[in-house]
């Protein structure tokens, strides 16, 4: 298998992560280096807005002033996540051979910071140049199911609350409608193996 940028999508709760991690041993298993490396990134940018995310830090008046600099960050922490020189994702798949596993890319900024006509465009502009993923597969849950998983973390972040997930579950059938690149759509209230095994059909196909 060629290596591949791999991108996995979803609500808050969906289990990204769990797949994520179920891929990579796969991949292991198979002989075959993998990485996973989530967005935000673990640069400085990214530990920026994860500092955001967990205690809405930024002074601005409006939510839409907070959702245009999260667009902003966001889009600058994906620059430095697909190219810098340390670690940089498509380095790392294009000249080391490693399997590339991304839980969230760019259709997450379409999901969570854009509420309006205006708002898609802007975050297209921001985006227009990074590469689509060799692969998407997106996980669709239920926002009733999302909370009560949600529940039992510890700490929430201010995009886990239900009127935005709603919002964002939304954000991402009507990105998804028009998608014209290779992508797999499951329902996550599957069981996590399950849901791998799905995923890992899937992938042969490259």
């Amino acid at each position: 298998m060629k290596p591949l940028f791999i991108v996995l999508e979803g609500i808050d709760g969906s289990g990204k992560t769990t797949q994520a991690d179920y891929l990579k041993t796969y991949f292991e298993g198979q002989g075959q280096a993998a990485l996973v490396s989530p967005e935000p990134s673990s640069g400085p940018i990214g530990q920026l807005i994860r500092q955001v995310l967990a205690a809405n830090i930024l002074p601005f008046a409006t939510a839409q002033e907070f959702e245009q600099q999260m667009g902003y960050l966001f889009a600058a922490d994906r620059y430095y996540h697909l190219y810098n020189a340390q670690d940089g994702i498509l380095p790392a798949r294009d000249q080391q051979g490693c399997h590339i596993i991304t839980p969230r890319y760019y259709f997450s900024s379409f999901a969570y910071n854009a509420h309006r006509p205006e708002d898609w465009q802007f975050i297209e502009r921001l985006n227009q140049d990074f590469p689509p993923p060799d692969a998407l597969i997106y996980l669709d849950l239920p926002v009733e199911q999302a909370l009560q998983r949600l529940g039992a973390r510890q700490q929430r972040e201010c995009y886990e609350k239900e009127d935005k997930l709603r919002e964002v579950s939304r954000n991402y059938q009507r990105l998804l409608e028009n998608y014209s690149h290779p992508l797999l759509c499951l329902a996550a209230n599957q069981s996590p193996e399950a849901l791998h095994q799905q995923i890992v059909a899937f992938l042969q196909q490259f």
